[in-house]
């Protein structure tokens, strides 16, 4: 599967943004979709998955700002980026994987497909 992510961009404090992640191939359905990021001089770092089932998981500290959620039709998983923070800001990933496991979905090394990042830039 090849996945690209989009909908970064500067935004101010406490503003939103949607991130996308558009896949290809016929089995999006059966993937794991997680949302990485990375900010300048640290490691990337998990902010939320999706799994083949729907259910949901998030980072501690994206819990209640962020929303993550697929469209099985539309080939396409989404990030919705409530009450943005400063410390926010970072180059956002979209992963993808068939095989990860519940308790590895925040690991970065597990995923075998990653879309190219995202900017997002979020101002005090």
């Amino acid at each position: 599967v090849q996945l690209q992510a989009s909908g970064g961009g500067l935004v101010q404090a406490g503003g939103s943004l949607r991130l996308s992640c558009a896949a290809s191939g016929r089995t999006f359905s059966r993937y794991t979709i997680g949302w990485f990021r990375q900010a300048p001089g640290k490691e990337r770092e998990f902010v939320a998955a999706v799994r083949w089932t729907s259910s949901t998981h998030y980072a501690d500290s994206v819990k209640g700002r962020f929303t993550i959620s697929r469209d099985n039709a539309k080939n396409t998983a989404y990030l919705q980026m409530n009450n943005l923070k400063p410390e926010d800001t970072a180059v956002y990933y979209c992963a993808g994987d068939r095989e990860i496991i519940l308790s590895s979905i925040q690991f970065p090394h597990e995923y075998d497909y990653w879309g190219q990042g995202t900017q997002v830039t979020v101002s005090s």
